[in-house]
């Protein structure tokens, strides 16, 4: 499947970040805008509590359910926005190193940060996103 979006390099930024500087979509896509995917289960239960990878794994397969109600992948996304609610830096590495897994070779421009607190009861890692796709 043909994606919409084009992600965007420079030689003359560092390449010691793990994701594209930059992304567009065409004129004529789909833009879709995700809620923060949260570390929930079905029953509103906090998922993992206590674990960043945990939470960040619950909550990309969040993501991804969401991202297909509205007929896309991972591979459509344009950017990320991930939330770690710890001011330890060793914290949001481990919750990054799960989220930029489960991407690949889909390295979208991506913020990294750590939040006083977060939305539910022991929630640690929330995801925001942008998808764009060609219908």
């Amino acid at each position: 499947m043909a994606r919409a979006i084009t992600l965007i390099r420079s030689d003359a930024l560092s390449d010691v970040a793990e994701y594209a500087y930059a992304a567009t979509a065409p004129a004529g896509a789909r833009l879709i805008f995700l809620a923060g995917a949260c570390p929930l289960n079905a029953d509103g239960s906090t998922a993992a509590v206590g674990s960043y990878p945990g939470q960040a794994a619950k909550a990309v397969e969040n993501l991804r359910t969401a991202l297909a109600a509205a007929g896309a992948e991972l591979e459509d996304v344009v950017n990320t926005r991930v939330l770690v609610a710890s001011t330890r830096r060793q914290d949001l590495v481990a919750a990054w190193k799960v989220v930029r897994a489960a991407f690949g070779d889909h390295d979208v421009p991506s913020t990294l940060m750590g939040v006083t607190v977060l939305g539910y009861d022991d929630q640690l890692v929330e995801i925001e996103a942008v998808a764009a796709v060609l219908d």
